[in-house]
């Protein structure tokens, strides 16, 4: 898990909102089917969702919050893009954030930062790179949570394999909730 492009998004993100924080060293790994989530001490208001892995359900939901993000590119012939959100989660729009929901927004928020408004040359750019997005981290500092979601650079499906728990100020502290990946098989 640690040597995972989303993971060292994750601890760049780290690095970038929560300065001085320890980070966590490792991913704590569940079970595939934990009995009781809150056993594993990630619990509320995260969620397994079988192979797509973490989700938070949220008590309420807002738009038009405006988180702050940083953009990454890895590669040059063919680049992909990762981002790291920090901010509410609730900003998402939806009171279930799963890896479907946090893609959404997370290529909404990099088409929005990319496109220059009144530069139509930039529509495509900006296009493109939303298209491109890999990887997402989002930080909510103040709920104390956050997700890390990764596409799949073949079938594009994403999931969370990621929950973060971020500790009270007081603690300075981020624990990490893996899954392992789950193998895909068909049959015909």
């Amino acid at each position: 898990m640690t040597g995972r492009p989303v993971w060292r998004l994750l601890l760049r993100g780290l690095g970038v909102y929560l300065p001085g924080w320890r980070h966590p060293a490792g991913a704590l790994r569940l079970p595939e089917s934990p009995s009781t989530q809150s056993s594993y001490g990630f619990g509320p208001p995260a969620f397994l969702n079988g192979d797509a892995g973490f989700g938070l359900h949220l008590r309420e939901r807002r738009r038009g919050l405006e988180p702050d993000r940083e953009i990454y590119v890895r590669g040059r012939e063919d680049p992909s893009f990762g981002i790291v959100i920090a901010g509410p989660a609730a900003a998402i729009g939806t009171r279930v954030v799963d890896a479907a929901e946090l893609f959404r927004y997370a290529r909404m928020l990099t088409f929005e930062e990319l496109v220059e408004p009144g530069d139509p040359d930039s529509v495509p750019y900006a296009v493109r790179a939303a298209r491109a997005v890999q990887n997402v981290v989002l930080l909510d500092r103040a709920a104390g949570v956050g997700l890390c979601a990764e596409a799949d650079p073949e079938s594009q499906a994403v999931r969370c394999p990621v929950f973060v728990r971020i500790g009270p100020p007081s603690q300075r502290t981020v624990r990490a909730y893996g899954v392992a990946a789950q193998v895909v098989r068909s049959q015909s």
